[in-house]
Formats: C-alpha cells, structure tokens, sequence
C-alpha cells in the first residue's frame, strides 16, 4: 500500500476542500446576484431650479398633496412607493407600464390605499402633476 501526502488524505476525507470551478462560479455569480450595490443606479432628478412652469406647478401640487405618502428623492416608500425614477424604469412596481396612462389612470382612480384624486384636479393640474413626475 502507497503512503499519501495528509492533502490528498484530506481531500479524500473532505471532498469540498478544493471544490470544482464551476461551483466556486456559480456561487460568486449567485453572491454578485444578491448585491444591492449591483443595481445600476438611475441619475439625478431635473434640478429644482431648470424646472419649467408647468413642472414647477406639479410640484407644487405634488408637494400639497402627494408628498405625504410618496418620496421623490427614493424609491422606498412611506404609505406609498417612492417615486424617483418612476418614468425611467420599464414597468411601474405593479407590473404596469411606466406610462402616463397607467399612472394617470392611478392618479385619478386609486389603488391599494391610494385615494381617487380625479375629481379633485382638473386637466391642466393633472398635466402640470404628470409633467414634474417626469422629471424624477
């Protein structure tokens, strides 16, 4: 019988010593997967003061009535979701369209725990509210 160095005793013994590459792949994948830092990051909102008339009038509505429940500088929400970047993502966080329909359609109709606000801006507001929103 030959004797064997203690390293290939261990590996023997041991088999996730020196495991596979393709493990040791697939877990630094799967780890890179779970990094928030991975995300790519959105730039920053228009700034305050290039904001045209009409956005500056939407924040404005926005600050008197949607600020409350909604963030514009983040995505994590207060009773509602965080706004910032609403319009430069694909789908809103309900899975629709990032578009004015659908978030008009939200605006004036509710969701969840979202109040109706249709009946209480007219068209002109709503626009002014959906030009500042684009620009998050």
């Amino acid at each position: 019988m030959a004797e064997t160095s203690s390293g290939e005793k261990e590996k023997r013994l041991n088999p996730h010593v020196n495991p596979p590459r393709y493990v040791l792949a697939l877990a630094l994948f799967a780890g890179a997967l779970m990094l928030p830092g991975c995300r790519p990051s959105l730039p920053p909102s228009k700034p305050l003061n290039q904001l045209t008339p009409e956005e500056a009038a939407g924040r404005q509505l926005f600050l008197s009535r949607c600020a409350r429940c909604h963030r514009t500088d983040s995505t994590a929400g207060l009773n509602g979701p965080g706004l910032f970047g609403l319009y430069r993502k694909k789908y809103l966080r309900n899975g629709a369209p990032a578009n004015d329909d659908r978030v008009t359609d939200i605006i004036e109709h509710g969701r969840g725990m979202m109040p109706a606000m249709g009946n209480t801006m007219d068209e002109k507001q709503l626009q002014a509210l959906l030009a500042y929103l684009h620009t998050l």
